[in-house]
Order: structure tokens, then sequence, then C-alpha cells
């Protein structure tokens, strides 16, 4: 993790830091050298072979959530021109595999990519066979530019191991793997379960105390203000509760209800737009299925909480009222669930960054509201 990580960089000298990342990949240096001191980068950039060198500058020169920025050097090429024969006793030449090397990279002369020849067609066609006749010549590539995001879901949609990454001549100049592509879901994922609950990416469970609680502070400030702003929802019913103490006992259901419903809703929007599932073609129709969702829903636990308010106190007005408001609260609840990640993602945010704080404030605020507002209406 980045606070291990950052622990033992400074608890290891110079000499220490550029041992332990030489035998490092290219990809895995590029990935370190930002948290290095100046002077160990230089001189671990001196202890690199010219290869490896420029491998680590063209990395660092991607940005990270791209696909240069998580694409290796370690791959094999071979010819168009030549028997499945000779590609096999090269391979045997070679002695070791890269990772997770499912597919050679066939490229002409001047390292343009022309195909690739998956290893299980060379150990079921005739040796004697060229690779272009045996080769796929439309194969799932990528360029250094593209999103990170769109090759992760390009790799689960095509069951990908590795893919081919080309500069704007089409020169092959690295590729993905699986591997890398899955630590970076699984990054993007931890990022999101953060984001959701206020906290940002760079804590976990081995951060220092005062890192962790200033990394909270911002999120803690607004729940206070948004809880601030609830409390004066409920003060402005003050003459009501005072009337009928039973509304104190039950406005926190009919809040909490709003609350785990609108996150439900919440959590599937935001999957859905960092899947690309949603659009301006069908936004509407999943709209109205949450609010179809929050109508059944609230109509069965409205009416099963109005039964048991009127068990509970006798008042069928009140069991009434508290069916109604949840009900509604639910609708409320649905819509704040599917707008408040939509408005942050049309910001050019993150839609989990901070979109469960956002409906929650709203489902509390509008729970009390109506709630306290129709007993008002139809009890006082």
């Amino acid at each position: 993790s980045d606070a291990v990580r950052e622990s033992l960089i400074a608890a290891m000298d110079n000499r220490e830091l550029v041992a332990a990342a030489v035998s490092l990949d290219t990809d895995e240096i590029a990935d370190l050298a930002p948290d290095l001191p100046k002077d160990v980068v230089q001189e671990l950039m001196k202890s690199l072979d010219q290869a490896k060198r420029l491998q680590v500058e063209s990395s660092l020169s991607y940005d990270e959530d791209s696909v240069g920025g998580l694409m290796d050097y370690d791959f094999v090429t071979i010819r168009a021109d030549v028997t499945l024969e000779v590609a096999l006793r090269y391979l045997r030449f070679m002695g070791e595999l890269p990772p997770h090397t499912d597919k050679l990279f066939v490229v002409d002369r001047e390292g343009r990519l022309t195909g690739t020849l998956p290893l299980k067609r060379m150990l079921v066609h005739d040796p004697d066979a060229h690779i272009a006749a045996v080769m796929s010549d439309d194969p799932v590539l990528f360029h250094p530019s593209d999103a990170a995001s769109d090759a992760a879901q390009a790799f689960e949609r095509y069951d990908l191991v590795t893919a081919p990454v080309v500069d704007a001549q089409n020169r092959l100049v690295g590729r993905l793997t699986v591997d890398v592509v899955l630590d970076f879901i699984r990054s993007e994922s931890e990022q999101d379960m953060l984001q959701l609950a206020g906290l940002q990416e760079d804590e976990d469970l081995f951060t220092t105390v005062w890192k962790a609680a200033k990394n909270r502070w911002l999120w803690l400030a607004i729940n206070l203000c948004t809880a601030l702003i609830a409390s004066r929802v409920v003060g402005a019913f003050e003459g009501s509760i005072e009337k009928l103490a039973a509304l104190a006992a039950l406005m926190p259901i009919v809040a909490g209800m709003g609350g785990n419903s609108g996150n439900q809703t919440s959590t599937l929007v935001v999957r859905g737009l960092a899947l690309g599932l949603i659009n301006k073609d069908n936004a509407k129709r999943i709209l109205t299925k949450e609010l179809g969702i929050a109508l059944l829903n609230g109509s069965v636990w409205g009416s099963v909480m109005g039964v048991v308010t009127y068990l509970l106190y006798g008042n069928a007005m009140l069991g009434g009222v508290m069916a109604a408001a949840m009900m509604l609260n639910l609708l409320v609840a649905a819509m704040a669930g599917y707008f408040a990640p939509a408005l942050i993602d049309r910001l050019g945010r993150d839609p989990a960054f901070g979109s469960a704080v956002l409906t929650t404030f709203i489902t509390d605020s509008m729970g009390f509201f109506i709630f306290l507002g129709l007993a008002t209406v139809v009890l006082l």
C-alpha cells in the first residue's frame, strides 16, 4: 500500500533503494519513481541499461490512468513470412517466454503490427504453414493515450489475456496484460468504495493517525453541515412533536428507510456510469424503473409500517401518515440516488465522490419534512 511504501522509503538509505528498485520491471519502476527522492531516481536511471532507461522514461511520460502508463515492453514478435516450424524453433531457442504470453505479435520490417498469432494456433496447424495464413489480422489493439478504464472494459468484453499497444504509425510499442488490468480494476474499485464513504484514495489501514484524521475532515465537516440543516427541519416542527410524542419515535424510521433505498439506487447508478452503461438514450428508462421500484417498495413496506404504527399507538390516522410518508420518501430517495451521482458525473468528477453523503442528506431532510409535515396537516 502507499502508506507502507512511504514508510519503507523513509527507512531505507539511497543505496538500499537503488538495489531494491533496479531489479523491478519497467512498469514497476515507473510506478515507484514519483515516490522516490530525486537523487535516488537519478542514480537508479544511471544504473539501468539504455533500453530499459528509455522504456522507463517513456512510461513516465504517460498519465497513470492511460494505457501507456500500464503497458510493459516484454513481448515476443515474429515475421509473417516464416513458417510455424521456424517460429516454434525460435521460441525453444528463447527458453522462457514473458509472463502471460498467449500470443505472438506479428510485425513487418519497420515494426508495424500486422496481426497476432495465438499460441494455440501454432499447436494445431501444420508446422509448414506460414504465419500469414494462420495469424489473426484484426486483433484488439490499443494506443498509449487510450483511457485505462476503456481498455479494462475491452479486456472483459473480449476475454483478453494480452493485447498489443501501437503508436500513431501502427508501430508496436508495448503490450497490455491481464494482471495489470486486474490491478487497475481493483484499484479503481477500492477508490470508489473509499469515495462513497467520503475517504481519500491514499488512506488505508496503515496510514498515520494524523494523516488519516486530516483526510476525513472535509466530509466530516460536510456531514456536520448537512446534519445541522436536517436538525433545523425537525426544529421547524417542534410544536407538532410536543403535541404528539410518537412523531419523535417514528420519524427516524422514515428517514432511515429512505437513506437505505437511496444508497441502493446510488450504488447502481455509480456502477452504471463507471462502466458506461448509462447514456442519454436509456437514462429516462432507468430513472422510470427506479421510481417504479420505489413506488412498489414504498407501497408494501409503507403499508406494513402503517399497520405496525396503528398496533403500537392505536391511531389509524397516524398509521396512514406513516405509510404515506414512507412511500413518498422512497420516491424522493430514488430520485436522489439517481440524480446525485449523475450531477457529480456531469461536473466532471468521479460519480462515487460524495454521492452517498449527498443522497443521505436529501433523504434525511426530506424524510423529516414529509413525515412531520403530513402529521401536522392531518393530525394536528
